[in-house]
């Protein structure tokens, strides 16, 4: 049976010389799929997400994109690979305009990049509206759409999103996750780490229920919202 288009696989790690704090955990994305981590406050879904990115020392277990090892690449080579990544903060140039954002995110691109551009503004209507906007004034819901489509200018074979939704209104999260869609129908894979697990699980095709580093469950979304166990314990019933 081949791999997953992208698979952390049997990870076991932490960060530094600390206490490992995954646990032989699993996780991965098919081409076009929407795979969700979800669980509660100090599960490690963010360290998961890491992980894969290479952000932290994988001590066993691997780490592998279209086939391909990658568990010892760093992140920046793994960018040069296809991973897209956007980190829960401090992820864009607040300084800059918009669409220098946006530019700053081909920078591995040896190629004209202007057809991505025209297929991000197109996604993000509101993005070529404030092109010339400095970034650091726009909305927060605004700030992780240039986020996600900075990500999208290096043209990635992957989207990784940390927590996409964090510190934005009901409206805004509901938007954001459109888009999201949206990029998954490409064909691009999207792994992303959700505080809001109802509404992750509502638009993931799988799901990963994680519990102190470990793989508690997993499934459909649709699966794990009728899991009564996993509404009761995660869902708020």
């Amino acid at each position: 049976m081949s791999d997953p288009f992208l698979i952390g696989d049997a990870m076991t790690g932490g960060y530094g010389k600390g206490p490992d704090i995954l646990h032989g955990c699993t996780i991965a994305a098919e081409k076009g799929e929407i795979a969700v981590i979800v669980g509660p406050n100090g599960a490690g879904k963010s360290t998961a997400m890491k992980a894969v990115f290479g952000m932290l020392n994988v001590n066993s277990g691997s780490v592998r994109l279209d086939g391909e090892d990658i568990t010892r690449l760093t992140p920046q080579e793994r960018v040069v690979k296809g991973m897209g990544f956007v980190p829960q903060t401090s992820n864009i140039f607040t300084s800059m305009t918009v669409e220098e954002n946006l530019e700053m995110g081909a920078f591995i691109r040896r190629d004209d990049f202007r057809d991505t551009m025209t297929q991000i503004y197109d996604l993000f209507p509101i993005l070529k509206e404030k092109r010339n906007q400095a970034a650091g004034e726009l909305s927060g819901g605004q700030r992780q759409q240039v986020a996600v489509g900075r990500a999208l200018m290096t043209k990635p074979k992957v989207l990784m999103l940390d927590e996409p939704t964090a510190g934005v209104s009901p409206i805004v999260m509901d938007e954001l996750f459109d888009r999201i869609i949206e990029v998954a129908r490409t064909g691009i894979p999207i792994l992303m780490v959700e505080q809001n697990a109802r509404q992750a699980l509502e638009i993931a095709d799988k799901a990963y229920v994680l519990v102190q580093g470990r793989n508690a469950h997993t499934g459909t979304g649709k699966e794990l919202l009728a899991d009564e166990e996993v509404r009761r314990s995660f869902l708020g019933g």
